[in-house]
């Protein structure tokens, strides 16, 4: 009981201003368009991404986390992207999906800066039914489904280049109210501003190998930053390891393959580094992807230093 209640406290607090709202994922670098629209357009093939998360396996009620993502380019300056998660903890469900533009512009022969903003919709919803009070019946969870929906929004900039990329994005930009009862009543839920910064290098050892050491800092006032810190070795743009390790949370083993540059899989462990590792048995999440396309139109000769796309490697 005691941990079937600490459970619902904490999944209570993530959907007040005071804890990071939004789901994580380990192998985020695969899933860079969650974090940041303006990726949308930056690789030359149409991508889609799955991912499915099962966080601190074996305790009660822990955090289920399912994302499905899309991007193209569209000619050879835009990107239209789009994705939908759903996110289970305890007796809350928080459930979104956004669809985004991003407009890149060349600054060099190599380095480009792309722009993206995505709108979408957020909806919570908490279970009466499943949660149980140790001192009784409480006439606020009458036992119902309640939910709330809102408008949200993010604005991100994208800076890449062939060897290297940095990226930083401000999604839950309108910040609104989440209201489960009465829109008179006044609430302390609501979707808080986030801030994600994310960067790597791509450093080539031979033919076949490439090592992308990478970084992720995710920040929400007043919750201390969180950083993942990550380096990846891939073979031939085939195979995959890697590792991560996540401030005052956890560490990450990963694995991947990507057969004939068409299909993705993914697999991540993370071993819990704070003390709910006496319970849990780790966190898995399965990645899931495809990618095709022809190349982008090429200019013509006349203006190719203008306009001519970086060519920036496919990210599997």
């Amino acid at each position: 009981m005691q941990r079937k209640l600490f459970f619902l406290a904490a999944a209570m607090l993530q959907l007040g201003s005071l804890a990071q709202q939004l789901p994580q994922l380990t192998q985020y670098t695969v899933h860079d368009y969650l974090y940041n629209p303006a990726v949308a357009g930056s690789r030359e093939q149409f991508e889609m991404h799955s991912a499915h998360r099962n966080q601190w396996v074996g305790i009660q009620d822990a955090p289920r986390t399912f994302m499905l993502s899309l991007t193209t380019p569209v000619g050879r300056n835009m990107g239209l992207g789009g994705f939908m998660y759903t996110d289970h903890v305890g007796p809350t469900r928080r459930t979104g999906a956004q669809v985004s533009y991003a407009y890149h512009l060349r600054l060099t022969e190599k380095v480009r800066l792309g722009f993206g903003l995505s709108l979408g919709l957020q909806q919570f919803v908490i279970d009466g039914s499943k949660i149980t009070f140790h001192d009784g019946y409480d006439p606020i969870m009458d036992g119902q489904v309640r939910g709330s929906t809102v408008p949200d929004a993010t604005f991100a900039l994208y800076l890449y280049h062939p060897d290297w990329w940095f990226g930083a994005a401000a999604p839950q930009l309108l910040k609104n109210k989440i209201v489960f009862y009465d829109d008179r009543d006044a609430t302390l839920s609501e979707l808080a501003g986030h801030y994600f910064v994310m960067g790597g290098y791509r450093l080539q050892l031979s033919d076949d190998l490439r090592l992308e050491p990478s970084f992720l800092v995710k920040y929400v006032d007043p919750v201390p930053v969180k950083i993942d810190l990550t380096a990846t070795l891939r073979y031939k743009e085939q195979i995959w390891l890697g590792a991560t390790y996540r401030t005052n949370d956890a560490i990450g083993l990963m694995v991947g393959y990507w057969l004939k540059k068409t299909f993705q899989f993914g697999y991540s462990y993370d071993i819990t580094t704070t003390n709910l590792n006496r319970y849990s048995n780790g966190t898995h999440e399965v990645m899931l992807g495809i990618t095709f396309g022809k190349k982008r139109p090429q200019p013509r000769p006349t203006i190719a230093a203008d306009t001519a796309p970086v060519p920036v490697p496919a990210t599997p």
